[in-house]
C-alpha cells in the first residue's frame, strides 16, 4: 500500500504519481492509495473482495455527510487473478489496484488510517496512516502563515 497524489493501472502495472508521502493538507486535496495484492498459488481463479476504509486515530470510520446522508468512506470491490502459463507451480500472483480520490474533508492536525480487508480479513500491515497538517495561528492554510 502506497499513499500518493494519483495512480492507474495499465497492464497489470501500477503507475503512481506524487507517491510516497504520510503528511498532506490541512485544505483538502485529491488522492490516491495505490495497492499491490500478492494472491496465493491456490487462491486464484476465484473472486476475491476487498475493501478499503478510512478510519481516525482511534480506529473508528471517518464519517462525511453525503446526498444520501451520513457515511463512512470506504471503497469496496471484487479481483479474479488468472493464474499465468509462465510461473513457476506455488508462486503468488499479483494483482494492481488503483483508488483514487477527490479532496476528502478531513479536519487539520488529525492522523488517519486506510485499512484494507480482503475476503474479510486484515492484518496489522495492511493499515497505511497518515496526518493532516495543522492550520496555522492564523487560521489560515498556509502552514507558515502570512509572511506580510
Amino acid at each position: 500500500m502506497l499513499l500518493c497524489d494519483s495512480a492507474q493501472v495499465a497492464d497489470g502495472k501500477l503507475y503512481i504519481l506524487g507517491g510516497g508521502w504520510s503528511l498532506v493538507g490541512p485544505e483538502p486535496s485529491p488522492s490516491a492509495v495505490a495497492l499491490k495484492v500478492d494472491v496465493d498459488w491456490h487462491e486464484v481463479d476465484m473472486i476475491h473482495h476487498w475493501e478499503l476504509a478510512l478510519e481516525d486515530a482511534d480506529g473508528q470510520p471517518v464519517q462525511v455527510e453525503t446526498p444520501e446522508g451520513v457515511q463512512a468512506i470506504e471503497v469496496r470491490g471484487d479481483f479474479t487473478v488468472m493464474r499465468p502459463p509462465a510461473i513457476p507451480e506455488g508462486s503468488p500472483i499479483d494483482v494492481a489496484l488503483a483508488v483514487n480520490f477527490g479532496p476528502l474533508p478531513l479536519v487539520p492536525g488529525q492522523r488517519y488510517a486506510w485499512r484494507l480487508a480482503v475476503d474479510g480479513q486484515s492484518d496489522e500491515n495492511w493499515v497505511l496512516g497518515f496526518t493532516t497538517r495543522p492550520l496555522s495561528p492564523d487560521g489560515s492554510g498556509d502552514e507558515m502563515g502570512s509572511l506580510q
